[in-house]
């Protein structure tokens, strides 16, 4: 799901101070600079954000944050080992970093940490696990920083709210802060695409549209030229579209591996994600929970294609 990573760095790197506040949970810092992030080994690896801090007491450090869509292959916390110690060894500096899981489903089984216990040898390696559905939604709207509004919907949200209001609520309460036009629409444009991991398309247009948002998100936000200068010609409305059918595909891997234990290395969840139709795949997903076993799923399969 590179348009959400591409998004949340894109955030990221534009309100730095909002991230690392909210990762280390203290306001005296400063930022410093936001480095360059492919690091040069054998093979390029790109962290998703790595950024130079000033501390109050003085000391400088690295914060890295890694966006996650899904679950890592290979597993995070080996990944986790190669960024840590890529960047001690470049910059010789501490270094902070925070895995940000964006979907409910992704990241259950972090454990925030690698841990090697063999030979009398340990090697320990530690990162903040954030996954954003655990997180109050409603305390992101009345006290986070503004740059993190837009993944405000991926949070949970309010007891009794129902999930078209929650968005709709998150959508008025950024139009609501106080700053400039341009930013507010930027903070929307976000939100808009964001919103795509856990709405349908047709929801978050409506919603904007109905706020009379959407018009001035396609014309004014700079995500939205952003995504064009990225080669994402498709642009903010088809990457909702996109958004919505990648949710759908994880939704019926998620059930066929609770209810069966598919993997997804098994080859039928190569086969469900190379379907592009999102009503078929909602269909799938309907038919994940209600067939009886994963023989009668795939015999279903089958008699679609």
């Amino acid at each position: 799901m590179a348009e959400f990573d591409t998004i949340a760095k894109h955030l990221i790197h534009t309100y730095p101070y909002d991230f690392v506040r909210f990762a280390l949970q203290r306001d005296d810092l400063e930022v410093l600079d936001i480095i360059d992030t492919e690091q040069p080994t054998v093979e390029t690896h790109r962290t998703d954000s790595l950024i130079r801090v000033r501390l109050g007491d003085g000391e400088e450090a690295l914060v890295h944050h890694e966006f996650q869509t899904t679950d890592s292959s290979p597993p995070m916390p080996r990944r986790m080992v190669g960024y840590v110690g890529r960047g001690i060894e470049q910059y010789g500096l501490p270094f902070c970093s925070i895995v940000i899981y964006l979907r409910p489903a992704a990241g259950r089984r972090d454990p925030g940490h690698y841990l090697q216990e063999r030979h009398g040898f340990r090697v320990l390696v530690q990162y903040q696990v954030i996954r954003l559905s655990e997180l109050e939604g409603q305390r992101m709207l009345d006290e986070g920083p503004a740059g993190l509004l837009p993944f405000a919907p991926l949070m949970q949200r309010p007891t009794g709210l129902d999930a078209e209001a929650w968005l709709r609520r998150c959508v008025q309460a950024t139009e609501a802060v106080v700053l400039a036009d341009a930013v507010k629409v930027d903070l929307l444009g976000g939100l808009a695409i964001l919103s795509g991991l856990e709405y349908g398309s047709a929801t978050i247009r409506s919603i904007l549209s109905e706020e009379g948002l959407m018009d001035a998100i396609m014309r004014e936000s700079s995500f939205a030229q952003y995504i064009i200068e990225q080669g994402m010609e498709q642009g903010i409305e088809q990457g909702i579209e996109q958004g919505e059918r990648k949710s759908t595909l994880a939704d019926i891997l998620e059930v066929l591996e609770i209810r069966f234990g598919l993997s997804t290395a098994h080859p039928l969840a190569d086969r469900i994600a190379a379907i592009d139709d999102v009503p078929h795949l909602k269909q799938l997903h309907r038919a994940a929970i209600q067939m009886p076993t994963l023989e009668a799923f795939r015999h279903l399969l089958d008699a679609d294609e």
